[in-house]
């Protein structure tokens, strides 16, 4: 069966995709996030993501070599005009393929570790995509065991955050939940809460990340709320020569988080 062609950008689909596409509104009420470029639609494929429609522009992506690629979707395939595209699409350089996703449930009941020692990553209340974004990019290197987001600004499916994290929203095991759900279900899982917080705190260095292990940043604006604090196990400091007293909240997940995995041996 030939591939169903779009050309005015007046289309319904095509509106419909601005919708998902612009809004989070939209996203969470039907479930569905638009995804752009191929390496990003095969690690969703790989992460176990439901296609509903995979649409290319065959003036970008010739069909000789869009063909080989939409094998491997199981999804109805529209091919769109370049008028089409360029409206659609969130990146200027692109690669002329994109597709309606279903996003998936990140309860935190829905997240597994397979090892009794897990190391997770959760920040709390990240308010900038690009920060999300890179805190995933840190988790994927890391292969960290889980990543918790408590208290979420932004939407796991946000363009942004897709393009910040270049994929890894879909490699990364991510859970979403309050701030006090998440403490209770790293206590229910005997995980120790390590904070990275300025008062009362050891140098990261010093501190032992060997068994269960949850490291927890929060923003840099105002750092953890005293619900984390409250509940830390040992809050945790990275040692500064200069003037501010603050990184990055991504610079600094990642210098723990590789200091975990360098007391891990690996």
């Amino acid at each position: 069966m030939e591939a169903k062609i779009i050309s005015s950008v007046q289309n319904p689909l095509v509106k419909k995709l601005l919708q998902l596409k612009e809004k989070s509104r939209e996203r969470r009420k039907t479930g569905l996030f638009v995804l752009e470029g191929q390496r990003e639609l095969e690690l969703a494929q790989k992460g176990g993501y439901t296609f509903d429609v995979l649409l290319y522009c065959p003036e970008i992506l010739p069909q000789q070599d869009f063909n080989p690629i939409s094998k491997n979707f199981n999804a109805e395939i529209i091919q769109v005009s370049k008028q089409v595209y360029e409206k659609v699409a969130y990146r200027e350089t692109t690669e002329g393929i994109l597709a309606i996703v279903k996003g998936k449930n990140h309860a935190l009941e829905n997240i597994r570790f397979t090892t009794e020692n897990p190391l997770v990553l959760v920040a709390e209340a990240p308010e900038k995509p690009g920060n999300v974004g890179a805190l995933l990019r840190t988790a994927d290197a890391a292969a960290v065991d889980a990543v918790l987001i408590a208290n979420p600004k932004s939407d796991l499916y946000n363009p942004n955050i897709i393009r910040s994290s270049v994929g890894c929203v879909f490699t990364n095991q991510i859970g979403m939940g309050s701030s006090d759900e998440i403490i209770g279900f790293l206590k229910q899982h005997q995980i120790k809460i390590n904070c990275a917080a300025l008062t009362a705190s050891k140098n990261y260095t010093e501190c032992d990340f060997k068994g269960a292990t949850a490291i927890v940043v929060g923003t840099e604006s105002v750092g953890l709320t005293e619900d984390w604090l409250q509940n830390s196990d040992q809050n945790l400091i990275i040692p500064m020569q200069g003037e501010i007293d603050s990184m990055n909240v991504s610079v600094s997940a990642a210098i723990l988080i590789f200091e975990a995995k360098r007391q891990r041996g690996f």
